[in-house]
């Protein structure tokens, strides 16, 4: 009997053992299926992962802060903001590395935003560019600078950082952008729609008109050289005004976007 007992023992040892040592490999294919999900903007499966994966156990801390940064980025991509800003504040509260903490701070700097909250963006945002003057993502931080400035109708200071942009990192995904951004002119403006096609956007436009709205088109060029055309309505001094008129036509059935 006791000999029975002993190899009861051995076995269940045995599969504990062989558990633990087929942990991590389960665990890695669950962070690349994260990785996979995030690659597809699947936000929803990638959301589900990564909770997961941070309810798991032993699981290292640079894990565990990949997994928190995609859960805050999914949230982000979800519309859940006030989750995804908290969940970035707690991952930066965790003093992750670099690479992860200049993402994480972006991340958080986009759920304020994107709350409508642009005072206290740009303030996070410029003392990121003050803390991490070596990032390799200091052309993207110059440009959330850039929009929150724009949100605040500081025209000049939009125009400082995205003219640095230009100047410092002329190759960059965001001197596309920042080009688009300086050939703006400075007013705020509804945008309800962007066509490949010119045609649909003046069928847009002739709609518009006809509901009495100042609707007018913008030309613009992706970085591969295509043309865009951008249906927009109004041109307005102040966000407060260009609110007002984005939840009017977002009534009517318009996809809407405050423009800068």
């Amino acid at each position: 009997m006791q000999r029975y007992k002993s190899q009861n023992v051995f076995c269940v040892l045995l599969i504990v053992a062989v558990f633990l040592a087929s942990a991590p490999a389960v665990f890695a294919a669950s962070l690349g299926d994260l990785r996979a999900a995030v690659v597809q903007e699947d936000y929803k499966k990638a959301k589900s992962i990564a909770e997961g994966i941070l309810a798991s156990r032993g699981v290292s801390r640079a894990e565990t802060s990949e997994a928190e940064y995609f859960l805050g980025l999914s949230q982000l991509r979800l519309g859940e903001y006030v989750r995804a800003e908290g969940t970035f504040k707690k991952l930066l509260s965790s003093r992750p590395g670099d690479d992860v903490y200049d993402k994480a701070s972006v991340g958080h700097v986009d759920a304020l935003y994107m709350q409508g909250y642009y005072e206290q963006a740009l303030k996070e945002v410029n003392g990121l560019i003050s803390r991490r003057k070596t990032s390799e993502m200091t052309s993207l931080f110059y440009l959330k600078a850039a929009r929150a400035s724009l949100k605040l109708a500081r025209w000049s200071r939009a125009r400082e950082m995205l003219e640095k942009i230009m100047a410092e990192y002329p190759d960059s995904f965001e001197s596309t952008v920042a080009k688009q951004l300086l050939e703006e002119r400075q007013y705020f403006t509804v945008q309800v729609g962007s066509f490949a096609d010119k045609g649909r956007a003046e069928k847009l436009v002739k709609e518009l008109t006809s509901r009495q709205e100042y609707a007018y088109i913008v030309e613009a060029k992706a970085a591969d050289g295509r043309a865009y055309y951008r249906v927009r309505v109004g041109q307005m001094s102040s966000l407060k005004d260009a609110q007002v008129l984005e939840t009017k036509l977002s009534g009517l059935g318009y996809p809407t976007l405050i423009y800068p």
